[in-house]
């Protein structure tokens, strides 16, 4: 292994759980998992800390974070929790030889050449090719967007906030959510359709579309009567879903050329992955007029792997520690 580090600890910190592991820096493998509330800790230091003592390991110096917030300098501050710390004085105040600390986000996208076949459902047709540009999507509290190159031999994220570029109707469906998403919002992004808070937003606005006088669900409670086939309402409430992912998911192939593949992350594309083969994903993924015989040619998968923002973390560090 690069440097002689064999294990390292790898974290993924989002606004309500800390999760830690080992990581062997040869397989990848990730062992020793751990998950915490973020309350628990006055600090991610706190946290990392206890996680090492806890699990005996305290003799591992190289430690790679990806947290849930924008990472531009040595200062830290989390968007939905009161953590706030400086990524040069934690090293030094934990006696660590490495910490790298990276946008959650831009973890998952390092995880992507590291997925194995288990990891990952390919959706539709298309091949990858591995060494050429990859994107990655993720519709959860929000929707993520990234961007992965091969420069050299080393893979370089491209972060960015392709969640929040405007949401462009296709069909009069669409047109009527558009209306209703802009009386409530003002400026109508893909992260008002593509998140859970946006299939929510999608179920009100199609029950409008209907004239149906319906009590607001959650996410979940939606994506529920959806795989029980028990609510009509419901299950166009996830058709609709997915066909704005597909078209999401076609614009970035555009952007970038990313003959590496498109993949789909996040919390809830995974769960209701059963619905999603007899969904317009693919169809509206391709559907790029004079460019659709392009998007044809590349491959969407869905990322089932269970960690892939841990997972990335230590393939970031892998390749820090080896260049």
């Amino acid at each position: 292994m690069a440097n002689d580090v064999d294990y390292a600890i790898v974290a993924d910190i989002g606004g309500t759980n800390a999760r830690f592991s080992r990581v062997n820096l040869t397989s990848l493998n990730l062992d020793k998992v751990a998950v915490y509330p973020c309350a628990t800790f006055a600090s991610l230091a706190d946290a990392l800390v206890h996680y090492q003592q806890e699990q005996a390991l305290t003799d591992l110096k190289h430690v790679a974070i990806a947290i849930a917030c924008p990472v531009t300098s040595d200062t830290i501050s989390m968007t939905n929790f009161h953590w706030h710390f400086s990524v040069s004085a934690m090293q030094q105040q934990l006696g660590l030889n490495r910490l790298l600390v990276m946008n959650d986000f831009t973890a998952v996208a390092m995880s992507l050449p590291a997925l194995t076949k288990g990891d990952k459902v390919q959706i539709g047709n298309g091949t990858a090719q591995p060494h050429l540009p990859m994107a990655v999507l993720g519709a959860g509290t929000g929707l993520g967007v990234a961007h992965l190159i091969n420069v050299n031999g080393q893979f370089v994220p491209l972060p960015g906030e392709g969640g929040h570029v405007d949401w462009a109707a296709q069909t009069e469906q669409e047109w009527f959510i558009q209306q209703v998403l802009c009386k409530e919002y003002g400026h109508v992004s893909p992260e008002r359709l593509l998140s859970g808070p946006g299939l929510e937003a999608i179920y009100r606005a199609l029950a409008l579309h209907r004239q149906l006088d319906i009590a607001p669900l959650s996410a979940g409670e939606i994506g529920s009567l959806a795989l029980a086939g028990s609510s009509e309402l419901a299950s166009a409430t996830v058709a609709q879903f997915f066909a704005s992912l597909g078209s999401i998911a076609g614009d970035l192939a555009l952007t970038l050329s990313t003959f590496g593949g498109v993949y789909v992350a996040g919390g809830i594309t995974p769960k209701l992955l059963p619905l999603m083969a007899a969904s317009e994903f693919r169809t509206r993924f391709e559907a790029k007029g004079r460019f659709s015989a392009f998007n044809r040619q590349i491959a969407t998968y869905i990322v089932t792997a269970p960690q892939p923002g841990l997972l990335g973390a230590a393939v970031y560090l892998k390749q820090s520690l080896a260049s």
